[in-house]
């Protein structure tokens, strides 16, 4: 199973090209990480394992394909052993599964498990009934970066260093970076990592869709995140935008009436308070939180229905890149 579901993760990146030996090398390194045996697999033994996944033995059927006679990769985009078709057993257990979570609801603890447990109703719904989904979330499969997500998560649980190759939209060359992961952050469908880089001894953000490449540091010790609270790192930020020690800011904005009852309704930031109300049907509110890029882009969304009070640096600089952006249209 780790060899087939090794495969199974090589063929869903489509951001490379996969040859038979490329196969061999990343099941036998995962037979060393997870069951520390060094003899790594043999040609026959990955050719026996492709045959399986197509097979209907294990329920696969894997489209796995063959281009240019030598790269194999999924004939559908889309597919991997982790997305099969629901069992009616899965079904039912689901189900039974999902009636007692809803015992627990009541509970402010379980909270967060509504979300889950209406998203899989829904699957359920469509799948036993074959109705329409009613439930649609944001997503971007076709978002580069995300074939990381799961090898990066693993790093953070594991604590283990990784060497990843990143090239920023500015840098005219990528570079070779080696970290110590601490946490996965996504933000308006875009996933970042925060790590501590070990040559600059920093904190630093990394854009998933920036990165080129990521693997296993052995030789480098980790670093325990001794920097700050995961839990709470980003409660004073709009993004993912945030040094360390960088202070809040008291924010005071005024929104008109046509857009007060969104704000209202959506809070810019969980810290938000309404000030004062106008006879104008404009509302002015506040929010504690750190300036960066990320909040001036969300100010900007509105237009002329925001107007930033405070600070002034923070005003001065929005109304120089509204003032930018309408000098296009002359």
């Amino acid at each position: 199973m780790i060899r087939v579901t090794t495969i199974d993760r090589c063929l869903q990146n489509h951001y490379r090209q996969w040859t038979l030996d490329d196969l061999i090398a990343a099941c036998s390194d995962a037979l060393y990480e997870f069951e520390g045996r060094r003899d790594g697999v043999s040609r026959r033994t990955i050719q026996s394992d492709i045959q399986l996944m197509r097979s209907e033995k294990l329920g696969y059927n894997a489209p796995i394909v063959v281009k240019e006679r030598k790269f194999y990769t999924y004939d559908d985009p889309g597919y991997s052993i982790t997305r099969i078709p629901l069992s009616e057993t899965d079904v039912n257990s689901l189900s039974q599964a999902m009636d007692i979570l809803k015992h627990f609801q009541i509970f402010s603890q379980f909270s967060p498990v509504s979300d889950i447990i209406n998203r899989l109703e829904d699957h359920i719904a469509v799948t036993t009934a074959h109705t329409i989904p009613v439930i649609h979330l944001e997503k971007n499969d076709r978002l580069k970066g995300l074939e990381f997500v799961s090898e990066l998560y693993e790093s953070i649980v594991k604590k283990r260093c990784v060497d990843i190759g990143y090239q920023s939209f500015k840098a005219k060359e990528g570079s070779l970076n080696t970290v110590s992961p601490y946490l996965l952050k996504e933000f308006k469908n875009r996933w970042f990592l925060l790590g501590h880089q070990h040559s600059a001894k920093e904190i630093r953000t990394f854009a998933l869709d920036r990165i080129v490449s990521i693997s296993r540091n052995t030789e480098t010790d980790f670093v325990p995140n001794t920097f700050f609270d995961p839990e709470h790192y980003f409660d004073n930020v709009i993004g993912v935008t945030k040094g360390l020690g960088k202070p809040e800011a008291h924010v005071k904005l005024r929104i008109d009436a046509d857009q007060a009852p969104y704000i209202r309704t959506k809070p810019l930031h969980s810290t938000q308070q309404i000030l004062e109300e106008r006879e104008d049907g404009s509302i002015v509110v506040s929010i504690q939180v750190v300036v960066n890029l990320e909040l001036e882009r969300e100010i900007l969304s509105y237009c002329e229905h925001i107007e930033v009070l405070e600070p002034r640096l923070l005003r001065h600089r929005v109304r120089r890149k509204l003032q930018a952006a309408a000098g296009i249209y002359l």
